[in-house]
């Protein structure tokens, strides 16, 4: 490998060494606790610490695999010369935390940069995957700057029911609205439960889990080709193991994630998610890892490449294969292969070598699945993976996913139809006698970071009952909240302001005229400048309900999702003391 330095660091320069190397009554109390846990002293003096943060958690069926995963790790770091500890951090596993995991991806993140700082570690490996897992763990790892890989958990098998190949979340959707139609019956739903996910690992579709690790893979911080490894397949375990053994040598040569990540790095994160056809959440969580090393990067520069690079991954919910297709036809290193026009091949990544020497000679086996820049899954005139939107009623920006949008859609007036809150459009939205019509607009607010809080996956809303009897299976929805990367529709995203600090969305009522164009970037409500000064004067902040817990830290320090959705005080270089050793 090409390595970026020569210098090996000296063992003296090692931050453990300030815990185990010292002469004192502290450095006497590191070494025997240490061997009260079994250890013998020359298992662990003179060797680089390597810290594993794993997110497995008995809830996070994602991760249900990472306990075993954290073994091949270490077996990888006892290999290298290295001495690992596991550090168990907050599992964030999508399904089953609530309101949603995008809440807690800043605590993840505080934590894993606090458990690296307070531990003697030299060096990490970071296990996750689950959707916010991957950028909780990078912007800690970012933050504390020392050695770091990151371990993907890898996605789940490809499910098959009844002779058709279903996805995670893709899937769930489709058939919901079958049952809601009579197309299946209740019995085929509950049989879909226990046949749709196969195996632990992440969606394997491409939703926010795949579309974050391909992108941590693209920027640098995995072992290349790492994300695409499916969860179940042997070669995942040797893949952490792998990663164990790269840590060490990290540490030797002293490879920081601020020598990886820098405006190349971006850029080449930038191509890769728009050629996948990636998860809209990947807008919030690029730009939240991007100002944690110090980096500009806006909706604008996404957009901007969102025009120039067409979607080349076939898989749901933009195409029509799923993951374990695409690590088959070539993986990530294939699709950065045909994508090397447009990389910068300059950058570099945790093997010591840069990602253009990283994926020289790949080969693509499917070109159905992973397609040539000249054969798109979706031409650039038929939908991008990511349309800015700006207007009077998203001054700072809004999102759409248009490769997953219907078409017909994409320039459309029509009357909202507001509700206030999930529990508000659940009472009312599959009333038959709910006044609405395929051209009706749906808006959902107080979704968003500081209203949700936390702004949870509500933006793909339901289609009423009376319409998908009818036939209509898409409308147009605008929310301030987020929408799962599984999930496919003409959803309007992340408004911003949100509505629960004043922004345009709260002022909207029932009646008035929403006009979309995403062709023009334009999503404005048909009132006049005086019409919404008015009734902002008449609007009151909904109080919240949160005077004390992380949520209340939450709302007092969370940026719009513009702006990354990152916590004021943790964004930045600012360097952060070494902790005492006394």
């Amino acid at each position: 490998m090409t390595t970026t330095s020569n210098r090996r660091k000296p063992l003296g320069e090692l931050r453990s060494q300030r815990w185990f190397a010292s002469e004192d009554i502290r450095g006497f109390a590191h070494r025997q606790r240490t061997q009260q846990m079994g250890m013998n002293r020359e298992e662990f003096m003179g060797k680089p610490v390597i810290g594993i943060i794993n997110t497995w958690s008995d809830a996070s069926p994602c991760h249900a695999h990472l306990r075993d995963r954290a073994e091949a790790v270490k077996r990888g770091v006892w290999q290298a010369g290295g001495y690992p500890i596991e550090l168990p951090a907050l599992s964030v596993g999508e399904v089953m935390v609530k309101p949603t995991t995008m809440l807690y991806r800043n605590f993840l993140a505080m934590e894993t940069e606090e458990l690296l700082r307070s531990h003697p570690i030299d060096g990490c490996v970071m296990l996750g995957g689950c959707d916010k897992s991957t950028p909780g763990l990078l912007m800690g790892a970012i933050s504390m700057n020392i050695p770091a890989i990151y371990c993907p958990a890898g996605p789940m098998s490809n499910g098959r029911w009844r002779g058709h190949l279903t996805g995670a979340g893709t899937h769930t959707k489709r058939y919901w609205n079958d049952l809601q139609t009579g197309k299946i019956s209740k019995d085929d739903w509950i049989d879909l439960e226990s046949r749709m996910t196969r195996s632990n690992g992440t969606c394997n579709t491409m939703g926010t889990a795949t579309t974050m690790t391909s992108i941590a893979d693209a920027m640098g911080l995995c072992l290349t080709g790492a994300s695409s490894i499916p969860a179940a397949d042997s070669g995942h375990p040797r893949m952490a193991a792998a990663c164990g053994m790269r840590a060490v040598e990290m540490v030797w040569e002293d490879l920081k994630p601020s020598d990886i990540l820098t405006k190349a790095s971006i850029h080449n994160a930038l191509v890769t998610y728009m050629a996948l056809g990636g998860s809209s959440n990947a807008a919030i969580h690029l730009i939240a890892v991007a100002r944690r090393a110090g980096l500009a990067l806006t909706l604008d520069d996404m957009d901007d490449m969102a025009a120039k690079i067409p979607v080349l991954v076939n898989l749901f919910p933009s195409g029509r294969h799923l993951m374990e297709d695409f690590y088959f036809a070539g993986g990530l290193p294939a699709l950065l292969h045909k994508l090397e026009p447009h990389l910068d091949g300059s950058a570099m990544t945790v093997e010591g070598r840069t990602i253009g020497e990283a994926v020289q000679g790949s080969e693509c086996f499917d070109d159905d699945i992973i397609r040539d820049p000249d054969n798109p899954v979706v031409p650039l005139e038929a939908g991008r993976t990511l349309v800015l939107l700006r207007g009077n009623l998203a001054p700072q920006g809004a999102i759409m996913k248009t490769s997953a949008a219907d078409p017909d859609k994409l320039r459309h007036r029509g009357p909202a139809l507001v509700f206030d809150s999930p529990a508000d459009m659940a009472a009312r939205i599959h009333d038959p006698d709910l006044d609405i019509t395929k051209d009706t607009v749906l808006v959902l607010r107080n979704s968003g970071p500081v209203g949700g809080p936390g702004m949870p996956e509500w933006g793909n809303l339901p289609i009423p009952k009376k319409l998908l009897e009818q036939g209509v299976t898409d409308l147009v929805r605008i929310s301030d909240g987020r929408m799962s990367g599984t999930h496919y529709g003409t959803c309007v995203l992340h408004v911003a302001p949100e509505s629960a600090i004043g922004g345009p969305l709260a002022l909207i009522r029932t009646g008035d005229f929403i006009l979309l164009d995403a062709l023009a970037g334009r999503l404005d409500v048909e009132l006049s400048d005086q019409e919404l000064a008015d009734r902002r004067q008449g609007w009151t902040r909904p109080p919240s309900p949160y005077t004390r817990s992380f949520t209340a830290l939450y709302q007092r320090h969370v940026s719009q999702a513009h702006e990354g959705c990152d916590f004021d005080f943790l964004e930045g270089t600012d360097p952060v003391p070494e902790p005492s050793i006394y």
